[in-house]
């Protein structure tokens, strides 16, 4: 592979998430992504979300996304919301219950994350309106929620430990 410092085809893996170059020594580091994910629930419903893009498409997914640069867990998440949901939760509602890793392929190339799990439990629904990566949302009864309907493994992971509170 090329060194995208010096340019020369000398750039080879040194471990499973490391690249160096031997002729500059330049050192790339593929870290972790981070997301995050609300498991908002009313009464004994749970909202779902329907994913509108591969990877998972038109499967379940609960709202979230990938943390931005130079911003928090909690700011990401209320960020998603926004963009997914149209929706804000009071800063104090949402409270982080758990995280897991997770393998999220998108366009031949593997991405590892963490995936961080808030829990957001309303006394009324709110007015919800699809918008970024969500084709629909729905809630759903916790007792019809079914696992295999969720696109990825930490999402089934966490749902459990929601569910086991």
């Amino acid at each position: 592979m090329y060194c995208p410092s010096c340019g020369q085809p000398t750039f080879s893996p040194q471990s499973e998430k490391s690249f160096q170059c031997s002729q500059c020594d330049f050192t790339f580091f593929q870290n972790t992504a981070s997301a995050v994910l609300a498991v908002i629930r009313c009464q004994d419903e749970i909202l779902v979300a329907t994913r509108a893009r591969e990877p998972g498409k038109g499967m379940w997914d609960f709202p979230g996304g990938f943390v931005d640069h130079d911003e928090s867990l909690e700011q990401a998440l209320h960020r998603e919301l926004q963009e997914e949901l149209n929706f804000q939760p009071a800063p104090d509602k949402a409270n982080y219950f758990g995280s897991y890793p997770n393998t999220y392929v998108y366009k031949n190339v593997e991405y590892k994350t963490c995936d961080a799990f808030f829990a957001v439990d309303l006394a009324n629904k709110p007015e919800l309106t699809a918008g970024d990566d969500v084709a629909g949302v729905a809630w759903v009864k916790i007792t019809e929620l079914a696992p295999e309907k969720f696109a990825f493994a930490s999402v089934k992971k966490a749902l459990a430990l929601y569910l086991a509170k």
